[in-house]
């Protein structure tokens, strides 16, 4: 009995949820309604109904949460998530979840994202962004931080996670280049974590005389400069303090935690198909005699 997997070209592939049509699909449904929901504000006519509704945004867009749960739906039952794969997903969730609350109040110190770019690079992006919506789900039940803002933290992630997945040669860069790009990956996307969800917090402040609040129908680049100065005065240092943490971390321990999971990930053996070499064939029944 041989135990064979396969993937283009002939090389061994680990990983546990591949994106199909329905999956990429969903995925890009509910990417487009998150840029959406996240931007409109800033592209609203000052004449037009709806900028005068920006605070009601993250009630309105509360929709993404069920829309991304249908996306963690479709990826499994497109390609199929084994018993083995829900097990991994579960352990890198619980430990994501876990690990969040250790820099909650700490100037932005978060080794969760470490953990996700990690998980979404040997993993793949399917995989990715599963974990990481799923990860914020179940830290927010853990610290009770479940509001409107969640749906848009889960999809933040979510991206976060898949794109570590996405980044190029994940079969052939090994080594100190494949840590210095992830690490380069890893302070980049934080800071566009936390500029994400600044945007999202930013348009629902009531407009003020600080000059950094969001003002609805205002010309977009004096929109923009309220909002450069709002993150520069609010969140700037968090997303350093989360960017310089990833960034240790994966060039310390990155190494050894990536070989952990691909070795996981080999014992796992995803996607196995398991054929019979050599099993004699169907009798075709006895000789008829003459």
């Amino acid at each position: 009995m041989a135990d064979r997997r396969t993937g283009g070209g002939g090389a061994v592939s680990a990983r546990p949820v591949r994106l199909g049509v329905r999956s990429v699909a969903a995925l890009a449904l509910v990417s487009v309604i998150g840029v959406f929901a996240l931007g409109w504000p800033l592209l609203a006519d000052g004449a037009s109904g709806v900028a005068g509704r920006a605070q009601d945004v993250p009630w309105l867009f509360a929709v993404l949460l069920p829309l991304l749960v249908a996306v963690v739906v479709a990826t499994i039952a497109d390609r199929g998530m084994d018993a083995k794969a829900v097990a991994m997903l579960g352990v890198l969730a619980a430990v994501g979840a876990a690990l969040r609350p250790l820099g909650a109040g700490t100037a932005g110190l978060e080794p969760m994202f470490f953990l996700m770019v990690l998980s979404g690079r040997v993993l793949g992006p399917g995989f990715g962004f599963v974990l990481g919506a799923v990860t914020i789900f179940a830290s927010a039940l853990l610290t009770g931080g479940v509001g409107p803002w969640m749906p848009f933290q889960m999809l933040m992630m979510g991206w976060f996670t898949m794109g570590a997945g996405l980044l190029p040669g994940p079969d052939r860069l090994r080594g100190r280049g494949e840590t210095a790009l992830l690490a380069a990956y890893g302070a980049v996307a934080s800071f566009a974590y936390g500029t994400g969800m600044n945007l999202q917090g930013w348009v629902v402040m009531e407009p003020t005389g600080s000059g950094v609040s969001f003002h609805p129908g205002d010309p977009l680049t004096e929109n923009l400069v309220r909002f450069a100065a709002y993150c520069a005065a609010t969140s700037l240092g968090w997303d350093t303090g989360r960017a310089v943490l990833t960034v240790v971390l994966t060039v310390t321990i990155g190494s050894t935690v990536l070989k952990a999971l691909r070795r996981a990930t080999r014992r796992a053996n995803f996607e196995a198909q398991v054929t019979i070499e050599g099993a004699p064939t169907a009798s075709k029944g006895p000789e008829p005699v003459r």
